[in-house]
């Protein structure tokens, strides 16, 4: 058994709950006065997509979802599925939207990426550090412009929408990172 103290949970971790799996989306370390420090996590139900909010003791174990991990080659995504295929086997396999969550915003198509498996199910995906995306739509970029505290939106050729600084065109690539969503550098 994988376990983990609660303390070092993260978000998007995979843990078990009962026979439960849960994806972490998001979580909060609470230090309430006098009382014993908690983790209070918002979590999906991966089987029956359910959010659930849950509160662990900070030194509690809490399990680990054992996962496999196969390298995928993102194909298309429909309204509710994103494909992917396995480039060893050229098994297709298929991801719902609310599993996947976030993530959608980061996937090209043709992009090889792992797929996390849970005995033979598929449960999510793991991202690189950071993406290249296409700026599809901003503001002009102002002349002289340099990288000051100023920054625009811009929308990206996934749909995600970021903030960039005013030197940022539209045509550009900018690289993003996956977990934060932020801007780091034009490419």
């Amino acid at each position: 058994m994988n376990s983990i103290q609660a303390t070092r949970l993260r978000k998007g971790m995979l843990i078990k709950l009962g026979t439960d799996l849960f994806r972490i989306l998001d979580l909060h370390h609470l230090t309430p006065g006098n009382k014993r420090a908690h983790i209070q996590a918002r979590l999906r139900n991966i089987r029956t997509l359910a959010l659930a909010d849950e509160k662990f003791r900070a030194e509690e174990d809490i399990e680990r979802a054992t996962l496999d991990e196969r390298e995928m080659q993102y194909l298309y995504n429909d309204t509710d599925h994103y494909y992917f295929m396995d480039t060893s086997t050229y098994e297709q396999i298929h991801i719902s939207n609310e599993a996947l969550g976030e993530s959608v915003n980061y996937l090209m198509p043709d992009a090889i990426i792992r797929v996390e498996f849970y005995d033979v199910e598929p449960v999510g995906i793991e991202l690189p550090p950071t993406v290249d995306l296409l700026v599809k739509e901003t503001a002009p970029g102002i002349k002289g412009a340099t990288a000051s505290a100023q920054v625009k939106p811009a929308t990206l050729e996934t749909g995600l929408v970021i903030q960039v600084p005013p030197f940022v065109n539209e045509g550009d690539k900018v690289r993003v990172n996956t977990e934060t969503g932020e801007y780091q550098s034009r490419v």
